[in-house]
């Protein structure tokens, strides 16, 4: 994440559609983070196995995206990236993306393992990052 704001300025200019595509793209992109932080609570834990006592959360933006932080810190970071105008933060969410892909297979495998079929359903029909539900497709 702190390769994002790599220091140094700007190495290109962007277009104002662009730059307001990437705006709305990092704010959205908090806001899913925010939103999926909260609805978290209590459980929310930087390790892969979920703490004891953890309800699997379906409802919320849990309807959308079975991981929702990180899917906000991709598009939170893919925005940020692009204002920054530079090539390292570019590199560096590449970086993220690939983190975040190693880490969500892992937490879906200890999901599996602790919830079972309730996960197994509620995979089916929920995105990895982000999309429609099935049942609204």
């Amino acid at each position: 994440m702190t390769g994002l704001a790599w220091p140094g300025r700007g190495r290109w200019r962007l277009h104002p559609v662009v730059r307001a595509g990437a705006l709305v793209v990092a704010a959205g992109g908090a806001a899913l983070s925010v939103a999926g932080v909260r609805e978290q609570g209590a459980q929310l834990t930087p390790r892969v196995d979920p703490p004891a006592g953890a309800r699997l959360l379906t409802d919320g933006v849990y309807r959308f995206s079975r991981h929702p932080v990180y899917a906000g810190l991709l598009l939170g970071g893919a925005g940020f990236a692009v204002l920054r105008r530079r090539r390292e933060p570019l590199v560096a969410w590449a970086a993220l993306a690939a983190v975040l892909h190693a880490k969500t297979a892992a937490e879906e495998q200890a999901l599996r393992a602790r919830f079972g079929a309730a996960y197994v359903e509620y995979a089916a029909r929920t995105p990895r990052l982000l999309g429609l539900p099935a049942s609204a497709r």
